[in-house]
Protein backbone atom coordinates (compact mmCIF):
# COMPACT_ATOMS: atom_id res chain seq x y z
CA UNK A 1 0.00 0.00 0.00
CA UNK A 2 1.19 3.53 -0.75
CA UNK A 3 2.39 5.70 2.12
CA UNK A 4 -0.44 7.99 3.23
CA UNK A 5 0.28 11.75 3.33
CA UNK A 6 0.74 13.08 6.86
CA UNK A 7 -1.75 15.89 6.22
CA UNK A 8 -3.76 17.36 3.35
CA UNK A 9 -1.84 19.97 1.36
CA UNK A 10 -3.72 22.39 -0.86
CA UNK A 11 -2.28 22.73 -4.36
CA UNK A 12 -0.30 19.50 -4.13
CA UNK A 13 -0.70 15.84 -5.01
CA UNK A 14 -1.76 13.99 -1.86
CA UNK A 15 -1.82 10.23 -1.24
CA UNK A 16 -4.94 9.62 0.83
CA UNK A 17 -6.90 6.62 2.10
CA UNK A 18 -10.50 6.06 0.96
CA UNK A 19 -12.21 6.15 4.36
CA UNK A 20 -15.95 6.12 3.68
CA UNK A 21 -18.60 6.23 0.98
CA UNK A 22 -21.40 8.85 0.89
CA UNK A 23 -24.08 9.98 -1.57
CA UNK A 24 -21.76 12.80 -2.69
CA UNK A 25 -18.62 10.74 -3.13
CA UNK A 26 -15.75 9.23 -1.16
CA UNK A 27 -14.23 10.90 1.86
CA UNK A 28 -10.47 10.57 1.83
CA UNK A 29 -8.36 10.75 4.95
CA UNK A 30 -4.76 11.73 5.73
CA UNK A 31 -2.57 10.34 8.50
CA UNK A 32 -3.64 13.18 10.82
CA UNK A 33 -7.30 12.17 10.24
CA UNK A 34 -8.21 15.28 8.24
CA UNK A 35 -10.72 14.54 5.48
CA UNK A 36 -11.53 15.80 1.99
CA UNK A 37 -14.30 14.83 -0.44
CA UNK A 38 -13.62 13.12 -3.76
CA UNK A 39 -16.82 13.85 -5.75
CA UNK A 40 -18.65 11.07 -7.57
CA UNK A 41 -17.54 12.43 -10.95
CA UNK A 42 -13.97 11.26 -10.23
CA UNK A 43 -14.78 7.84 -8.77
CA UNK A 44 -14.07 4.58 -10.59
CA UNK A 45 -15.39 2.09 -8.04
CA UNK A 46 -13.69 -1.02 -9.41
CA UNK A 47 -10.33 0.76 -9.10
CA UNK A 48 -11.04 2.46 -5.76
CA UNK A 49 -12.06 -0.01 -3.02
CA UNK A 50 -12.59 1.30 0.51
CA UNK A 51 -9.34 1.30 2.46
CA UNK A 52 -7.14 1.74 -0.59
CA UNK A 53 -4.82 4.70 -1.16
CA UNK A 54 -5.09 7.00 -4.17
CA UNK A 55 -3.25 10.06 -5.45
CA UNK A 56 -5.39 13.20 -5.72
CA UNK A 57 -4.95 16.92 -6.25
CA UNK A 58 -6.59 19.12 -3.59
CA UNK A 59 -7.93 22.65 -4.13
CA UNK A 60 -11.00 24.75 -3.32
CA UNK A 61 -14.12 24.46 -5.47
CA UNK A 62 -16.50 27.23 -6.61
CA UNK A 63 -18.11 27.23 -3.16
CA UNK A 64 -14.71 27.56 -1.46
CA UNK A 65 -14.79 24.02 -0.09
CA UNK A 66 -11.74 21.76 -0.12
CA UNK A 67 -12.18 19.10 -2.76
CA UNK A 68 -10.03 16.30 -4.17
CA UNK A 69 -9.82 15.44 -7.88
CA UNK A 70 -7.96 12.71 -9.74
CA UNK A 71 -7.11 15.15 -12.55
CA UNK A 72 -3.92 17.24 -12.37
CA UNK A 73 -3.91 20.95 -13.30
CA UNK A 74 -1.50 22.35 -15.88
CA UNK A 75 0.67 23.54 -12.96
CA UNK A 76 0.58 22.85 -9.24
CA UNK A 77 1.51 25.01 -6.24
CA UNK A 78 4.90 26.76 -6.70
CA UNK A 79 5.04 25.76 -10.38
CA UNK A 80 4.93 27.96 -13.48
CA UNK A 81 2.52 27.44 -16.34
CA UNK A 82 1.36 29.05 -19.58
CA UNK A 83 -2.32 29.84 -19.03
CA UNK A 84 -5.13 31.22 -21.20
CA UNK A 85 -7.32 34.00 -19.76
CA UNK A 86 -11.01 33.03 -19.94
CA UNK A 87 -12.65 35.89 -18.01
CA UNK A 88 -11.91 39.20 -16.30
CA UNK A 89 -13.50 41.37 -13.63
CA UNK A 90 -12.66 44.57 -11.78
CA UNK A 91 -10.87 42.43 -9.17
CA UNK A 92 -8.70 40.41 -11.52
CA UNK A 93 -8.68 37.73 -14.20
CA UNK A 94 -9.47 34.03 -14.43
CA UNK A 95 -7.34 31.53 -16.32
CA UNK A 96 -7.97 27.98 -17.47
CA UNK A 97 -5.60 25.67 -15.62
CA UNK A 98 -7.24 22.37 -16.52
CA UNK A 99 -9.71 22.06 -13.63
CA UNK A 100 -13.46 22.86 -13.35
CA UNK A 101 -12.85 25.99 -11.27
CA UNK A 102 -10.68 28.56 -13.06
CA UNK A 103 -7.60 29.99 -11.32
CA UNK A 104 -7.82 33.62 -10.13
CA UNK A 105 -5.16 36.23 -10.91
CA UNK A 106 -5.71 39.27 -8.60
CA UNK A 107 -5.24 42.75 -10.06
CA UNK A 108 -2.41 43.30 -7.60
CA UNK A 109 -0.56 40.30 -9.08
CA UNK A 110 -0.76 41.52 -12.70
CA UNK A 111 1.98 43.47 -14.47
CA UNK A 112 -0.51 44.54 -17.14
CA UNK A 113 -4.23 44.19 -17.72
CA UNK A 114 -4.66 40.56 -18.73
CA UNK A 115 -6.84 40.08 -21.80
CA UNK A 116 -9.34 37.33 -22.54
CA UNK A 117 -8.00 34.81 -25.04
CA UNK A 118 -4.33 35.67 -24.49
CA UNK A 119 -1.81 33.36 -22.80
CA UNK A 120 0.54 34.37 -19.99
CA UNK A 121 3.33 32.82 -17.95
CA UNK A 122 2.09 32.66 -14.34
CA UNK A 123 3.15 31.05 -11.08
CA UNK A 124 0.67 29.19 -8.86
CA UNK A 125 0.75 30.51 -5.27
CA UNK A 126 -1.09 29.98 -1.99
CA UNK A 127 -2.59 32.76 0.14
CA UNK A 128 -1.71 31.47 3.60
CA UNK A 129 -4.36 33.67 5.27
CA UNK A 130 -7.28 32.30 3.23
CA UNK A 131 -5.77 28.95 2.17
CA UNK A 132 -6.76 29.76 -1.42
CA UNK A 133 -4.71 29.23 -4.55
CA UNK A 134 -4.09 32.11 -6.93
CA UNK A 135 -1.73 32.95 -9.78
CA UNK A 136 0.74 35.78 -10.17
CA UNK A 137 2.29 37.37 -13.24
CA UNK A 138 5.00 38.87 -11.02
CA UNK A 139 7.14 35.76 -11.12
CA UNK A 140 10.44 37.61 -10.59
CA UNK A 141 9.83 38.09 -6.87
CA UNK A 142 9.80 34.31 -6.47
CA UNK A 143 13.16 33.63 -8.17
CA UNK A 144 15.81 31.92 -6.08
CA UNK A 145 19.15 33.76 -6.20
CA UNK A 146 20.88 31.23 -3.95
CA UNK A 147 22.70 28.99 -6.42
CA UNK A 148 24.47 26.87 -3.80
CA UNK A 149 24.48 23.22 -4.82
CA UNK A 150 24.21 23.95 -8.54
CA UNK A 151 27.09 23.10 -10.86
CA UNK A 152 28.03 23.33 -14.55
CA UNK A 153 26.55 20.59 -16.77
CA UNK A 154 23.75 19.95 -14.26
CA UNK A 155 20.48 18.86 -15.87
CA UNK A 156 17.31 20.79 -14.96
CA UNK A 157 13.73 21.17 -16.20
CA UNK A 158 12.76 24.57 -17.57
CA UNK A 159 9.87 26.53 -19.02
CA UNK A 160 10.43 29.17 -21.71
CA UNK A 161 9.06 32.52 -20.49
CA UNK A 162 10.14 35.02 -23.17
CA UNK A 163 11.92 35.45 -26.50
CA UNK A 164 14.64 38.10 -26.80
CA UNK A 165 17.02 39.20 -29.58
CA UNK A 166 19.72 37.09 -27.88
CA UNK A 167 17.72 33.91 -27.38
CA UNK A 168 15.13 32.78 -24.84
CA UNK A 169 14.59 33.53 -21.16
CA UNK A 170 13.71 30.49 -19.07
CA UNK A 171 12.95 29.53 -15.50
CA UNK A 172 14.50 26.23 -14.39
CA UNK A 173 13.04 23.97 -11.70
CA UNK A 174 10.34 26.65 -11.18
CA UNK A 175 12.79 28.92 -9.34
CA UNK A 176 16.05 29.72 -11.16
CA UNK A 177 16.17 32.51 -13.74
CA UNK A 178 18.28 31.86 -16.80
CA UNK A 179 18.97 32.37 -20.47
CA UNK A 180 19.49 30.11 -23.47
CA UNK A 181 21.54 32.03 -26.03
CA UNK A 182 21.06 31.38 -29.74
CA UNK A 183 24.30 29.38 -30.05
CA UNK A 184 23.08 26.97 -27.36
CA UNK A 185 19.67 26.27 -28.90
CA UNK A 186 19.52 22.97 -30.77
CA UNK A 187 15.74 22.66 -31.17
CA UNK A 188 12.84 24.94 -32.08
CA UNK A 189 11.55 26.83 -29.05
CA UNK A 190 8.58 29.02 -28.22
CA UNK A 191 7.14 30.63 -25.08
CA UNK A 192 5.46 28.05 -22.85
CA UNK A 193 7.62 25.12 -23.98
CA UNK A 194 8.95 22.80 -21.27
CA UNK A 195 12.30 21.14 -21.83
CA UNK A 196 15.44 19.71 -20.25
CA UNK A 197 18.32 22.17 -20.03
CA UNK A 198 21.92 21.94 -18.86
CA UNK A 199 23.79 24.59 -16.90
CA UNK A 200 26.51 26.13 -19.03
CA UNK A 201 27.52 28.98 -16.74
CA UNK A 202 26.70 30.13 -13.22
CA UNK A 203 26.72 33.92 -13.22
CA UNK A 204 27.61 36.30 -10.41
CA UNK A 205 24.24 38.07 -10.71
CA UNK A 206 22.36 34.97 -9.54
CA UNK A 207 21.29 33.93 -13.03
CA UNK A 208 22.21 30.91 -15.13
CA UNK A 209 23.17 30.32 -18.75
CA UNK A 210 21.80 27.10 -20.22
CA UNK A 211 22.19 24.82 -23.20
CA UNK A 212 19.47 22.59 -24.63
CA UNK A 213 22.08 19.87 -25.17
CA UNK A 214 24.07 17.94 -22.58
CA UNK A 215 27.45 19.60 -22.15
CA UNK A 216 30.85 17.94 -22.37
CA UNK A 217 32.32 14.96 -24.12
CA UNK A 218 30.62 12.51 -21.81
CA UNK A 219 26.99 13.46 -21.14
CA UNK A 220 26.56 10.18 -19.27
CA UNK A 221 28.85 11.48 -16.54
CA UNK A 222 26.54 14.46 -16.10
CA UNK A 223 23.52 12.17 -15.74
CA UNK A 224 25.42 9.91 -13.33
CA UNK A 225 26.22 12.93 -11.14
CA UNK A 226 22.51 13.77 -10.95
CA UNK A 227 21.69 10.20 -9.89
CA UNK A 228 24.35 10.20 -7.15
CA UNK A 229 23.32 13.63 -5.80
CA UNK A 230 19.61 12.75 -5.75
CA UNK A 231 20.34 9.54 -3.84
CA UNK A 232 22.52 11.44 -1.37
CA UNK A 233 19.79 14.01 -0.82
CA UNK A 234 17.40 11.19 0.08
CA UNK A 235 19.77 9.00 2.11
CA UNK A 236 22.45 11.46 3.37
CA UNK A 237 25.19 8.86 2.78
CA UNK A 238 25.79 6.07 0.26
CA UNK A 239 27.91 2.94 0.92
CA UNK A 240 29.83 3.23 -2.35
CA UNK A 241 33.31 4.45 -3.32
CA UNK A 242 35.61 3.93 -6.30
CA UNK A 243 36.58 0.59 -4.71
CA UNK A 244 33.00 -0.73 -4.44
CA UNK A 245 31.81 -3.86 -6.22
CA UNK A 246 30.55 -3.05 -9.76
CA UNK A 247 27.51 -5.30 -9.29
CA UNK A 248 26.48 -3.46 -6.11
CA UNK A 249 26.78 -0.10 -7.87
CA UNK A 250 24.73 -1.33 -10.82
CA UNK A 251 22.05 -2.87 -8.59
CA UNK A 252 21.50 0.16 -6.36
CA UNK A 253 22.26 3.09 -8.70
CA UNK A 254 21.80 1.65 -12.16
CA UNK A 255 25.28 2.87 -13.15
CA UNK A 256 28.29 1.10 -14.58
CA UNK A 257 31.46 1.20 -12.49
CA UNK A 258 33.12 3.42 -15.14
CA UNK A 259 30.27 5.98 -15.16
CA UNK A 260 30.12 5.93 -11.36
CA UNK A 261 33.86 6.56 -10.95
CA UNK A 262 33.87 9.36 -13.51
CA UNK A 263 30.91 11.09 -11.85
CA UNK A 264 32.38 10.50 -8.39
CA UNK A 265 35.68 12.13 -9.33
CA UNK A 266 33.91 15.15 -10.82
CA UNK A 267 31.77 15.62 -7.73
CA UNK A 268 34.81 15.35 -5.44
CA UNK A 269 36.77 17.85 -7.58
CA UNK A 270 33.83 20.28 -7.51
CA UNK A 271 33.61 19.85 -3.72
CA UNK A 272 30.05 18.54 -3.82
CA UNK A 273 30.75 15.32 -1.94
CA UNK A 274 33.44 13.78 0.23
CA UNK A 275 34.58 10.21 0.88
CA UNK A 276 34.54 8.96 4.47
CA UNK A 277 36.01 5.46 4.82
CA UNK A 278 33.69 3.27 2.72
CA UNK A 279 30.94 5.88 2.23
CA UNK A 280 30.28 9.13 0.39
CA UNK A 281 28.30 12.11 1.71
CA UNK A 282 27.31 15.62 0.64
CA UNK A 283 29.56 18.46 1.73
Amino acid sequence: MKEISKTIKVGKINTLEIARDTDFGFYLIAEDKKEVLLPNAYIIEEEMPLGSAIDVFVYRDSEDRLVAVTKEPYAKLDELGYFTVVDTSKYGAFVNWGLPKDLFVPKSEQKENLKIGKKYILKVCLDKKTDRLYATQKIGKHFNKNLKGLYPKMKMQAIVIAKTPLGFKVVANNQYEGMIFKDDIFKELKVGDRLDVYIKKIRDDGKLDFSTRAIGKDAKTNEAQDIILKELQKNKTLPFTSKSNPNDIKKHLGLSKKSFKSALNNLIENKKIEVIEDKIKLI
